[in-house]
């Protein structure tokens, strides 16, 4: 049975074992607040269970606390920077920040992160942009220990989930944000499954022989040898989507790509993101955007409902997002495997730097 675990407690669980860690008390609030908030959101796969894989990379020498991002390239509106290994909820609000910045100077910044650790939920950066008022348009890789993703046609992995983000401001209404993998479902969903011993949706995944599965065990357990791999979503579509999202990202920033040629990291997870940033303000359309927008969102949400739907709606892109932070605003859910990768993790911290702060099972308040 899951472990009830209150949201607020959660989140000063993993500001404290960042901060046992070593991080500062600024990069352990950023890490657990990011960290956190996926969980809100309903993405498991980017939330607190990501945390024992961050201590595992710190402790192989991987990740780097208090790492400033670097500025390579500056062209004004247009920015190369280095996140040099560190925390990706840090480099990441760093480089937004100045692609903020200059996107409200010039009307428009593409910036061009590299090197930073994993960068957690993409959509946080886009909100990062909706909040000052900015539209922005994401492409990012993924660098891993080992790819996951077949491409469309393939019977193996030759690439990770490689995520496509976009976040736009709607006058009057809530935003829009889009943030999806361009897998089938994010590994970190197969991760959720494996650890919950469910099954993963019909399509996800094929096994080590190029055949369907719906057995999460293929990504993390070999069959002669061989991983499974996840496939792409919408087919070649989402195939050819991942492929530009790895070049823009990762080949485009001068960061790394997925092939053999590369130094893969031994634990974590590396990440390069291309990000356009722009005031849509400044493009005089304003009034005519607000319109159009308002009539076309009640057109769609108009349609009738199809038999399957358990929304009860039509969703616009960020709505589920929206009503999870609702749903878990009290407790979040952690599966049992979980919970013991957790406390495991923050024994592995107590061992190396002699602070901890305790088991997170210590905070269930009960079993669902």
């Amino acid at each position: 049975m899951d472990a009830q675990i209150p949201t607020a407690g959660l989140r000063g669980w993993v500001f404290e074992l960042f901060r046992s860690a070593g991080a500062s008390a600024h990069e352990a609030e950023l890490g657990a607040h990011h960290l956190v908030e996926a969980n809100l959101t309903g993405h498991d796969s980017h939330g607190v269970g990501m945390a024992p894989r961050y201590i595992a990379s710190l402790l192989a020498g991987e990740l780097q606390w208090g790492r400033p991002i670097k500025v390579v390239t500056d062209g004004g509106s247009l920015l190369v920077v280095d996140g040099q290994g560190g925390l990706g909820q840090s480099v990441g609000q760093q480089a937004m920040a100045l692609a903020i910045e200059r996107a409200q100077q010039h009307g428009c910044a593409v910036l061009a992160l590299r090197h930073a650790h994993h960068l957690g939920r993409i959509g946080h950066w886009a909100e990062q942009a909706i909040a000052a008022g900015l539209a922005s348009v994401h492409f990012t890789n993924v660098v891993a220990p080992k790819p996951a993703v077949a491409p469309h046609g393939g019977a193996q992995a030759r690439f990770v989930t490689n995520p496509f983000t976009v976040g736009l401001p709607v006058p009057g209404h809530a935003p829009i944000v889009l943030d999806f993998a361009t897998s089938a479902i994010a590994q970190g969903k197969v991760r959720v499954a494996y650890n919950r011993g469910e099954s993963t949706p019909p399509g996800s995944l094929i096994d080590a022989q190029g055949l369907p599965t719906d057995n999460p065990a293929v990504l993390f357990e070999t069959q002669d040898g061989q991983f499974g791999a996840l496939r792409t979503m919408g087919a070649h579509k989402g195939s050819a989507l991942a492929i530009t999202c790895e070049l823009l990202a990762g080949a485009l920033s001068g960061g790394l790509t997925m092939h053999p040629g590369c130094a893969l990291p031994k634990v974590g997870v590396w990440n390069n993101m291309l990000a356009i940033v722009f005031d849509p303000t400044r493009m005089g359309t304003g009034e005519a955007f607000e319109h159009q927008a308002r009539e076309f969102m009640a057109w769609v949400r108009s349609a009738r409902l199809a038999p399957d739907n358990t929304d009860g709606a039509i969703l616009m892109p960020g709505d589920a997002e929206r009503q999870s932070r609702v749903d878990r605003s009290r407790t979040i859910a952690i599966d049992p495997t979980t919970l013991q990768q957790l406390d495991d993790a923050a024994a592995a911290v107590a061992g190396r730097f002699g602070l901890s702060p305790g088991p997170l099972s210590a905070l269930d308040r009960g079993c669902a």
